[in-house]
């Protein structure tokens, strides 16, 4: 397997990982809709995406949106989007997206890497812990949401 970063090229199969991503959180299957998502980002390079590949076939992704820390006066990334597909769990994908993440994270000289899980998303959180994230226990995450 190896890890890339994603390009148009690859739309097909992120596009596939990211509908799937999205069922997986209760969203409808909308395959034309991910798939317009993911080719805005990466035309636009709105997002960072990174793709696990066993040989030709896409197996995980991670898409990385950047941000600032105005505190420290450095670049940050959210860490949004994590999927492996179910026929390539526990084969450390996930393991090899978020340490290609934090390689990406320092070689951009950023502060932090911020994410994100369900409550009850337990193997993900155990994934993040062992992988040295920490649970926020400082400030409350709060968010309007604009479509209701």
């Amino acid at each position: 397997m190896k890890i890339l970063h994603a390009t148009i090229e690859d739309l097909e199969g992120v596009s596939n990982l990211f509908n799937l991503y999205r069922m997986f959180y209760q969203q409808e299957s909308d395959l034309e809709g991910a798939k317009a998502y993911i080719k805005e980002r990466i035309e636009n390079k709105d997002s960072v995406i990174f793709v696990v590949k066993d040989k030709q076939n896409c197996v995980g992704f991670t898409q990385l949106y950047p941000t600032f820390s105005s505190i420290s006066m450095k670049r940050a990334w959210i860490f949004n989007d994590l999927y492996v597909d179910t026929k390539a769990r526990k084969q450390g994908v996930g393991e090899m997206l978020l340490h290609k993440a934090k390689e990406y994270a320092i070689e951009t000289g950023a502060k932090s890497i911020s994410l994100e899980t369900a409550s009850d998303n337990y193997s993900a959180q155990r994934l993040y812990e062992r992988n040295g994230y920490k649970r926020d226990s400082q400030f409350y995450h709060y968010e309007l949401d604009l479509a209701e």
